[in-house]
């Protein structure tokens, strides 16, 4: 009979193994952490740093118990053929190919992190679903981080010489064998559902990417514990929108509602077209107007055109964008639905019915339309437009047919039309649109992997980032745009309304902070002046620009949007929100709240740029977390059960 050491070797080998695996996703990692450190934020003390490893290991448990059930299965069954040299080869090639397939997803994550500041869960597969450039990006990417390549292969390499491959002679009887097969086995299962769940308590729900919050102090800093197999597998098929019960039906109302009533009115007080310019990643960082303060008050910024329009144009001194994609930032901005959780886009609540500013201007007799460079199935845009009152599209196609344009040659070769002909195209089209009319275009070249035209490449040269000469690009590009605009006669009968989708990349540590990367430009520019020139001491955010909009026309009639107009809202009572990796973020009453959808998380001045104090226990300021717990609280039951119940519309 076999002493049981020698049974012991397929147990003893699987231990071994899942450690390694350990070893490689805490590799992925560590190189997520070096190729973003910046993003982090501060330095990490002994103590925050255990926390952080301690919560690492707990969500890399419940990866690897998900992607090693097979493995598991392939080294314990309590099965001869278990031990033959053939079954083992099998198991090696499993557990090698996706080891190294899980290292590879968190290397990619780690690059495309400073866009999103949050893990890719599976909405990644609908975001870039119609993107037929998609490999070009990634092959690319692929070049310029040749390191995490040559890490990759190394990794894998260890792999095969590390990875232990028992050899196994059955003793006879085999009485014994299966009996401790059949043991490490069951307590493998137990092991597995223990480190799916996140702990043996019989309250505890699985864990998700939500919980990872609990282990750092600031919410970006939540996709360092995370891990990206995990993200993806826990968030396949989930319900996005969870019901909320913070408020019963007939008192929810009055706290918050995002159904707007203004004064009825059979027309529009005054018709005059509206534009909306959203610029590509065109973050408050990059706008030298904003940040005159930085860098001992040197700073002029990327942007000498946008700020000489500021200087005749309405903003405000806190403006944030409500989601970190561009996807996110189309709802947000055309019909006041910010980003919760996922984006909307993607979630499968955008069946709702929703409308936005085409829809509720286009029975008033406005012209609609919709412009944006790319594929026109880019993004899932057009099919947003259309559904959102859009009556008239324009992409690539349309550009592509336009006699006077160059077609294919202006192609960025990447995403979209280079900005500077697409915007002069999109003024071109303009000037035959019957008034008033709704025209909206998204630019695109100021957008990974930060090409410009060759014929600029001396003109605007590099910045500290990659993104700097393509903003100085677009600018100039907008710049063109105005100029020949404005000797238009549709000009002066204009609002113009200029944001950006989503901030990108940072060299200032104001704008890496938690509420930082979430700052955009939000200006109003109205030629005739009617809407007076200057900063307003408030918060916008640009779920406030349907409402804007829609007060400055006159608009009289019932619609929902979930922000506030900016035009009769009293400054103190401005407010944004945000969500970032499973937490809310609220701005008002000049503090930034951390919600984690329980309870109250963190309390920040908002003038602390750096997001560097913590005022949350600070029991002089109990009263305003109070309130502006509830008030979130409020906001957030509204979002989920409306979105839920299909009450998007009056």
């Amino acid at each position: 009979m076999k002493p049981l050491s020698k049974l012991l070797t397929l147990p003893a080998a699987y231990v071994v193994n899942v450690a390694l695996a350990f070893a490689v996703m805490m590799i992925g990692r560590i190189a997520y952490l070096a190729e973003n450190f910046g993003h982090f934020a501060g330095e990490f003390t002994h103590g925050s740093l255990g926390t952080l490893v301690g919560g690492s290991l707990l969500f890399d448990a419940s990866a690897i118990a998900y992607i090693y059930a097979p493995y598991t299965l392939l080294m314990l069954l309590p099965l001869a053929v278990v031990a033959t040299p053939r079954w083992q080869r099998s198991a090696k090639y499993y557990y090698v190919a996706v080891t190294l397939a899980a290292l590879v997803l968190n290397l990619m994550d780690a690059v495309y992190f400073r866009y999103t500041l949050r893990r890719t869960t599976s909405t990644v597969f609908s975001e870039f679903a119609a993107e037929g450039n998609l490999f070009s990006i990634i092959g690319w990417e692929l070049l310029r981080h040749w390191y995490f390549i040559a890490l990759a292969a190394a990794v894998g390499f260890g792999l095969w010489k590390l990875y232990r491959q028992p050899r196994v002679s059955l003793p006879k009887p085999r009485r014994r064998f299966y009996f401790v097969q059949s043991v490490a086995l069951l307590v493998a299962a137990f092991l597995t559902v223990v480190a799916i769940r996140g702990g043996v308590k019989h309250a505890i729900r699985p864990i998700t990417v939500s919980n990872a919050a609990q282990f750092v102090a600031h919410p970006a800093d939540a996709a360092l514990v995370l891990n990206t197999p995990f993200s993806l597998i826990r968030t396949i098929g989930k319900d996005v929108y969870q019901r909320q019960s913070f408020y019963p039906d007939d008192l929810i109302e009055s706290i918050y509602t995002p159904l707007h009533r203004p004064a009825p009115a059979d027309t529009l007080r005054c018709r005059r077209n509206v534009v909306v310019i959203i610029v590509e990643s065109f973050g408050r960082e990059y706008i030298g107007a904003f940040n005159r303060d930085l860098e001992g008050g040197r700073y002029r910024g990327y942007t000498p055109f946008v700020d000489s329009l500021i200087d005749v144009s309405t903003t405000y001194r806190w403006s944030f964008c409500n989601g970190r994609k561009s996807i996110d930032g189309m709802p947000s901005i055309l019909s006041g639905v910010p980003m919760m959780v996922e984006p909307y886009i993607l979630t499968p609540q955008s069946m709702n019915t929703l409308s936005g500013l085409a829809g509720y201007l286009a029975p008033e007799g406005y012209y609609t339309a919709f412009f944006h460079g790319a594929d026109n199935q880019s993004m899932g845009f057009q099919a947003f437009a259309r559904s959102t009152g859009f009556g008239h599209y324009f992409g690539r196609t349309e550009y592509d047919a336009d006699p006077l344009s160059r077609g294919a040659a202006d192609f960025d070769g990447w995403w979209a039309i280079w900005d500077e002909p697409f915007l002069q195209f999109f003024k071109r089209s303009i000037d035959t649109m019957p008034q008033p009319f709704v025209a909206t275009v998204f630019t695109a070249s100021s957008h990974h992997p930060f090409n410009i035209p060759e014929e600029y490449a001396d003109r605007f040269p590099e910045g500290p980032l990659p993104i700097h000469k393509c903003i100085r690009y677009t600018d100039y590009a907008l710049r063109r745009f105005f100029d020949e605009a404005s000797r238009q006669p549709w000009f002066s009968n204009t609002l113009f309304v200029i944001t950006s989708d989503h901030t990108n990349m940072s060299d200032h540590p104001e704008y890496s902070s938690d509420i930082g990367s979430f700052s955009s430009p939000i200006i109003f520019y109205d030629p005739t002046g009617t809407l007076p020139a200057g900063r307003v001491d408030a918060v916008a955010q640009h779920i406030d620009i349907l409402p804007t909009v829609l007060s400055y026309l006159g608009y009289g009639k019932p619609y929902v949007a979930f922000g506030c107009d900016l035009l009769t809202t009293p400054p103190e009572s401005t407010w944004a929100v945000n969500y970032i990796n499973g937490t809310y973020q609220y701005v008002k009453y000049g503090y930034v709240l951390q919600f984690d959808g329980h309870r109250p998380t963190a309390l920040y001045a908002l003038s602390d740029r750096r997001m560097s104090r913590n005022l949350l226990t600070d029991k002089t300021l109990a009263p305003v977390s109070d309130k502006m717990t509830a008030e979130l609280k409020a906001i957030v039951q509204q979002y989920m059960n409306r979105m839920l119940d299909d009450r998007l519309t009056p």
